[in-house]
């Protein structure tokens, strides 16, 4: 018996592991070749480096591995989200290293519209809740761009009706990104385009766009998913440039809706919205125009009429300049007479004065004797200033012993004998400058001296009258009276006779040499 159930034993088939594992594969395999999987997807992490994504679907009592390879995942219409209800289609297969089954997803779209509408609530409140979709960050659209920028498909019928519109509008510079706007990466593609758009410099090549038009034509959810980029709304809430969201028909929404400055609902409503009509332009700048050339004639009337009423009020300029010219002909008139009259006055004057060295000595002698009084008053004054300064800082001095006190004592007496030294000094310097004064005179006077002799010395004389006042006219001398005759050498008398015409009798004299020192003209 023992041997016959070793001998059983031995007659069973053995496999190796790897045998198992490929048959079970294969098996697996061959069983569910191509199956579609509902479920919710769990441990989504996001592609691996190599690529490759690796999660689970799960229901409420099961749990399926699945990996979706690198080439596949870059077809995706939609990108794997944690939680998100998917529909995998794909087929399954076993993992030989871990003994367990997983499916290889070849495509994979959201369990029915709930599903996505859900996901985009979900989105919408996050966005929300960081504030993408807040009004106080829209901006107002520029009322006439120079540059529009345009988001779209090169080849659709969107971006015909817009260019249509704006032509027909007011034509301006438009600049088109072509982007997709349908498929897995059509949401990437319009970011970056939005992310371009702001990026342009100012100055460069490429003219910076004033406004911006992100644009599809209408379609289903699915269709319009793309817009529904959570990367796509942050670029359009992050530009600087104002967009206008023009997606869809009126009925469809996206996120970019939310986050743009101005959603419009159609992209040909976007061209109308962009810029405004040039025709209404022209005619309201026409309108303008002529209200402003009528204002303009209206106020140049009224401003004309009134400088003629002002015209008409004041007076004419002879009644304006007659009180002012005929003060200015009363000033002509006296400033005439005046200035004869001051001549007369100063000829006067100078006819009454009579220089001679007489004078000039009499003068002289008179400052002299007032430099010396004043002088003389000058020096009592100061010695008795100096005598008083002198008693009281000695005054001072006998009450001031300590050292502080006799150090103000020395600088009193500094002081006093500086103040001395220059009294010294200045009454030095006045009675040189007196001198220099009378040294002056005394040289003018042996000046006039030296004149009058020399001219007495040619063969002239003077003549005096009876009174010693010099004559200078013949008319001056009376018949009969005494003259005094001075010459170079004396003094002679004479009598004045009378006058008997050109020839007449001339006058006698009898001449006395008077010798001795000369007498003053004065």
């Amino acid at each position: 018996m023992s041997d016959g159930l070793t001998e059983s034993r031995h007659n069973v088939a053995e496999y190796t592991v790897s045998e198992i594992s490929g048959a079970l594969k294969r098996a697996v395999e061959d069983q569910f070749g191509h199956v579609r999987v509902r479920g919710e997807i769990s441990g989504y992490r996001g592609p691996h480096s190599s690529g490759h994504a690796y999660f689970c679907l799960k229901d409420d009592r099961a749990r399926l591995d699945a990996v979706v390879w690198k080439g596949t995942f870059s077809r995706l219409r939609f990108r794997p989200e944690e939680g998100m209800e998917v529909i995998a289609t794909g087929r399954l297969t076993t993992y030989p290293g871990k003994s367990n089954y997983q499916i290889v997803i070849e495509n994979l779209e959201p369990a029915g519209a709930g599903a996505l509408m859900a996901l985009l609530e979900e989105r919408k409140r996050r966005l929300a809740a960081e504030g993408i979709f807040d009004a106080a960050r829209k901006r107002r659209l520029p009322y006439m761009p120079m540059v529009i920028g345009v988001v779209t498909s090169p080849t659709g019928a969107v971006i015909r009706d817009i260019l249509h519109r704006i032509r027909d509008r007011f034509p301006l510079h438009v600049i088109v990104w072509p982007v997709r706007v349908q498929g897995e990466t059509s949401g990437a593609e319009a970011a970056a385009a939005v992310e371009g758009f702001n990026a342009l410099p100012g100055d460069g090549p490429i003219t910076r766009p004033d406004l911006l038009i992100v644009a599809r034509g209408g379609g289903s959810l699915e269709d319009l998913w793309g817009f529904n980029d959570e990367a796509l709304a942050r670029a359009v809430a992050a530009s600087a440039i104002p967009v206008i969201s023009a997606v869809g028909h009126e009925t469809d929404w996206t996120l970019i809706d939310l986050a743009a400055d101005v959603r419009a609902p159609t992209p040909t409503g976007a061209a109308e919205m962009a810029v405004p009509v040039k025709a209404e332009l022209e005619a309201a700048l026409a309108g303008l125009a002529a209200r402003l050339r009528t204002c303009t004639s209206r106020a140049i009337d009224r401003k004309r009429q009134a400088v003629r009423a002002a015209a008409r009020a004041l007076p004419l300029p002879d009644q304006l300049l007659a009180v002012p010219r005929r003060r200015f002909d009363e000033a002509t008139g006296r400033l005439g007479r005046a200035l004869i009259a001051g001549v007369q006055h100063k000829r006067a004057r100078l006819a009454g004065l009579r220089l001679s060295p007489a004078t000039l000595k009499r003068r002289l002698e008179d400052t002299r004797t007032l430099t010396g009084r004043d002088l003389g008053r000058a020096r009592a004054a100061f010695f008795a200033i100096v005598r008083e300064r002198r008693a009281r800082f000695s005054r001072t001095a006998a009450r001031l012993t300590t050292g502080p006190l006799e150090r103000r004592h020395r600088q009193h007496g500094e002081l006093l004998g500086t103040l001395q030294r220059r009294a010294d000094q200045a009454t030095a310097s006045r009675l040189d400058r007196l001198r220099a004064r009378l040294t002056q005179a005394e040289r003018l006077l042996a000046t006039l001296r030296m004149s009058e002799e020399a001219i007495l010395e040619r063969g002239y004389a003077m003549v005096f009258d009876s009174q010693g006042q010099l004559l200078r006219r013949a008319a001056e001398v009376r018949p009969g009276e005494a003259l005094s005759l001075r010459f170079a050498d004396g003094a002679a008398s004479a009598l004045a006779g009378g006058s008997s015409g050109p020839g007449g009798q001339k006058a006698k004299s009898a001449r006395t040499r008077e010798p001795g020192p000369q007498g003053s003209l004065f």
